[in-house]
């Protein structure tokens, strides 16, 4: 079995796009879970996309999957799904694992 491993500073940067090719955004950062060492989220920014570039997004990270081949992440939530996410003002970010927040933020994307 070959596992494949990437860094968070690879990952940083990395543009976000949907199941059609179209792009969505980029991940500016990864929340990890210090005590179980599991990604919680991505901070994501959808820059201009929909007119919300002063605020960042909780994607959470099994929301994901990689396309090693482009090198992006595929998100497969519609623009009006995204338009509505939950997100936090860029100077004001969730640093706790608080369950309510976690709970929120997987419910909105289906994934409890």
């Amino acid at each position: 079995m070959s596992t494949k491993l990437l860094s968070a500073t690879s990952i940083n940067g990395t543009d976000i796009k949907n199941a059609t090719g179209e792009n969505l955004g980029e991940i500016k950062d990864l929340m990890i879970d210090t005590a179980s060492g599991h990604i919680n989220y991505a901070v994501v920014s959808f820059g201009g996309l929909f007119g919300i570039g002063d605020k960042y997004f909780a994607i959470p990270w099994k929301a994901f999957t990689v396309d090693r081949d482009n090198e992006n992440m595929i998100l497969n939530v519609p623009k009006e799904r995204l338009e509505k996410a939950p997100g936090f003002h860029k100077g004001d970010w969730p640093t706790d694992a608080r369950h309510e927040y976690l709970t929120h933020v997987n419910k909105y994307y289906n994934l409890n």
